[in-house]
């Protein structure tokens, strides 16, 4: 027994030491909020967030208020629901609350990147100079151009209607023409400047149509990347697809193309001056294409199944197109020269504009994450205060605790095309109310603070440009009226906007 006693006692020090780091053993402190370790060591309770994010964290929230942690395999985070206290954690220094830290994990994982310190900082000067102000001029004119070719060219017969998914349709005209007007067109190289110019077209037509699939495969498996839960057939899958993109974005095949985006090529320079390395660099251009292209394809599609599901909305932002378009002297009819639709025209669509943020604000559902780097208190709207814990993470789910709360928005599962609209349709509506006191955080699909998106305003009008030129060019419907709006693929809570769990089909045909 002397001899199994000291054997025993290291077994149970091991043990102790190891449900220690697995988490097992956190105790919650004075002043922290309520805390959820789950029955799993380390696992915690990821096996219900990933399987859907929403019921678990509205079950939290039932449970334990508008504040708490809960571990998720390995990790602390603590989820706060109130969006009258959002400011605290955006606006947060970074020396306390970090989104970098999470990022560079994720960045790694999903698209073999290492980031550097400045990315952030550079890539934000660059959006900022091209994405958005005077530089989406130029970028707005030629995605006008691409989308509109590409538009038109999916149509055989002028009057005849064509039946396709909305989601697949929407989502490849959109990425098309994004892809094109950001990361540039086929040279050319017939000697005959019109043959140039149409198999130079025909070759981006046919070339991106490709890449386009290949991107959804990579696009499925996301979720499912970013969690690091993938099958090795899938693993396997995800791998040779990422090697694609590497290759297809690689700065010898970069070097090749026309029109490439200012956008894009001041973040090609600015690497290569950094010395960053050629295949890391390929792997940078990877990110930004999913970056700009992986959200608004679907935003895309909802807008316009929205609109479609709604006689009342569909007509207010059709006549807003028609009366545009008279304002300008342009017309869509057969014969005519292409509708020239411009940043300033864009502007003028208060309309448009509502029915965009209301599609966006039942589809787009990003979670907000930050690193704790330090001890740090968060002051609560209503006074209540509770301390963060270096090493954890904090966490904003602006999709459940302010899209759908029905104080804020009431009938928040109903699309309403004027939510933010004035009552008397002259400008913007801004004040929305929880608790009788004014929102800042009401409406969140491009994140806030730091981590905003800076691509937004480019994301914008590829959404509008997409409706103006549907409504503009075609009449078209659901081939089955009375299918309902197909659910959300649960899956992809928090990773921008959600896609459905299956495609719908609609016709369409030329106006004219």
């Amino acid at each position: 027994m002397a001899y199994w006693l000291p054997v025993l006692l290291t077994l149970a020090a091991l043990l102790l030491t190891l449900l220690y780091f697995l988490g097992a053993l956190r105790v919650r402190r004075p002043g922290e909020p309520p805390l959820d370790s789950g029955y799993l060591p380390w696992l915690g309770h990821v096996l219900p967030f990933r399987r859907n994010t929403m019921q678990f964290l509205q079950r939290m929230q039932r449970k334990h208020g508008e504040i708490f942690t809960v571990q998720l395999g390995g990790h602390y985070i603590t989820f706060l629901m109130d969006p009258l206290s959002y400011g605290a954690v955006v606006k947060e220094s970074r020396a306390k609350l970090d989104f970098e830290k999470f990022a560079v994990e994720l960045v790694a994982r999903v698209f073999g990147y290492q980031a550097r310190d400045e990315d952030h900082k550079l890539l934000n000067a660059a959006s900022s100079k091209h994405l958005m102000g005077d530089g989406l001029v130029e970028l707005t004119r030629a995605m006008m151009g691409n989308l509109q070719k590409l538009m038109l060219q999916s149509v055989a017969q002028p009057g005849q209607w064509k039946e396709d998914g909305l989601f697949h349709f929407s989502y490849n005209l959109v990425f098309r023409a994004g892809y094109l007007t950001l990361f540039g067109t086929q040279p050319a190289t017939e000697s005959d400047q019109q043959e140039v110019e149409d198999a130079a077209w025909q070759r981006d037509h046919q070339q991106s149509n490709h890449i386009f699939g290949h991107f959804r495969r990579y696009d499925r498996l996301f979720p499912r990347l970013a969690y690091a839960v993938l099958t090795p057939k899938q693993k396997l899958e995800a791998e040779k697809l990422k090697r694609l993109f590497w290759e297809l974005l690689s700065i010898q095949k970069m070097g090749n193309r026309e029109n490439i985006s200012r956008w894009i090529s001041e973040r090609q320079q600015q690497m290569a001056e950094q010395g960053v390395e050629q295949g890391m660099q390929s792997r940078y251009m990877f990110l930004l294409l999913w970056a700009s292209q992986g959200n608004t394809g679907p935003s895309a599609f909802w807008l316009l199944l929205y609109l479609i599901s709604s006689p009342k909305a569909l007509g207010a932002v059709r006549a807003e197109v028609d009366r545009i378009l008279r304002e300008t002297g342009q017309e869509a009819k057969a014969g005519a020269p292409p509708i020239e639709l411009t940043r300033d025209m864009l502007l003028r669509t208060l309309v448009l504009d509502s029915a965009v943020d209301e599609s966006l604000r039942m589809t787009a559902a990003p979670m907000l994450v930050r690193a704790v780097l330090e001890d740090t208190s968060l002051q609560m709207a209503d006074g209540r205060e509770y301390w963060l814990r270096k090493g954890d993470r904090v966490a904003l789910f602006p999709y459940l605790s302010a899209h759908m709360d029905p104080e804020i928005h009431p009938q928040p599962h109903t699309f309403q095309f004027d939510r933010f609209l004035q009552a008397d349709g002259s400008s913007r509506k801004t004040d929305f109310y929880r608790g009788g006191k004014r929102l800042k955080y009401y409406n969140m699909p491009w994140g806030a603070g730091v981590s905003m998106c800076p691509g937004r305003f480019f994301a914008v009008n590829e959404l509008k440009q997409f409706v103006f030129l549907m409504l503009s060019y075609f009449e078209f419907e659901l081939v089955n009226p009375e299918e309902e709006i197909p659910p959300i693929d649960c899956s992809r809570w928090g990773f921008g906007t959600m896609q459905p769990t299956h495609d719908i089909q609609f016709k369409y045909r030329l106006r004219f």
